[in-house]
């Protein structure tokens, strides 16, 4: 692309149940205490918050292994010495945990294993609508999906991530890997940087390190991510005009326009974005939707009770 950058671009740069208690309960029984490190198994990395169960936690034991066993599952983990294995439990313990958890409906048996099973879609799809930010927002989302035919995401922070918390796909027979629960980095899309914004430099620097070591065995083709002071640099530019792009840093191919949505306080409570594939979405193109982004944001923010700070006026003494 040869021609003259936009302002905005320019400053970013192209490259850049109760039922299920009591079989539950009784399976409580001693057994090896789980590691406080993250497990793999099998090359599948399995999440380890639950996992370090105290002695002091010994009541809630088993809640936590059924717990961290439909982690394991959401993760990849499918057989029963592989849960076994990740949990540090005895197999005759998995399978009485497991068993319990398929008959309460949280797992499901298939021939090759064990999935999250149906009674987690319900309660997903009852935690979404009583989350008051997916009603306010989805109008808007419908609106700009209407308006750009491009892929719109709303997300919200869960620790160092975005957890994309609803999504509409673009009309152009594109599709992205993004989906509703997924989770990403914050510091390399451009949703994720949208909640970064009112940070501090320390913070965004502490994020794209976190970021450069969840991603470190991802490849891309061609290495759309920015160094350290180049994304320090973007980011003053994108706290300064409101607004974030996602240059290829999250998806080969894949650009976006983001901007954060705020709460009645001020606070950045989430964020939403417009994405598609380089063709549709060249330098220019970002520059003219960073205005139709915000103005979106501004009213799902508006619901949400925040109000524009109003300029002061300076009295003149005479």
């Amino acid at each position: 692309m040869n021609k003259a950058m936009p302002t905005h671009a320019a400053n970013a740069s192209e490259a850049d149940h109760a039922g299920s208690a009591a079989p539950l309960a009784a399976s409580a029984a001693k057994a090896p205490r789980a590691s406080a490190q993250p497990a793999a198994v099998n090359g599948i990395a399995v999440p380890s918050t639950l996992l370090d169960i105290t002695p002091q936690q010994a009541g809630t034991q088993t809640l936590l292994r059924g717990l961290a066993i439909l982690e394991a599952a959401a993760a990849g983990v499918r057989d029963l010495r592989t849960f076994g294995a990740a949990l540090g439990t005895t197999r005759s313990t998995t399978h009485r945990l497991v068993s319990s958890l398929v008959q309460a409906r949280y797992l499901r048996q298939v021939q090759g294993g064990y999935l999250l099973g149906p009674k987690l879609i319900e309660l997903g799809t009852i935690a979404l609508e009583q989350m008051p930010l997916t009603a306010v927002a989805r109008p808007h989302l419908e609106s700009l999906a209407e308006q750009t035919l491009d892929t719109i995401h709303l997300g919200v922070r869960d620790g160092d991530d975005v957890l994309y918390i609803d999504k509409i796909p673009g009309t152009r027979g594109l599709e992205m890997r993004s989906r509703v629960g997924h989770r990403m980095p914050l510091a390399s899309t451009g949703i994720g940087k949208a909640m970064m914004l009112d940070l501090t430099p320390d913070i965004w620097q502490s994020l794209f390190d976190a970021s450069r070591r969840a991603l470190a065995s991802v490849s891309f083709k061609p290495d759309n991510r920015p160094d350290a002071p180049t994304f320090m640099q973007r980011m003053a530019n994108y706290a300064a005009g409101g607004y974030t792009f996602d240059l290829e840093e999250n998806e080969a191919a894949i650009r976006c326009v983001a901007a954060p949505v705020r709460d009645a306080s001020g606070a950045v409570v989430a964020a939403l974005s417009v994405a598609s594939t380089i063709p549709y979405m060249p330098l220019e193109r970002m520059d003219e939707l960073i205005p139709v982004v915000q103005r979106e944001a501004r009213a799902i923010s508006e619901e949400l009770g925040w109000r524009a700070p109003q300029p002061t006026t300076r009295r003149i003494k005479r």
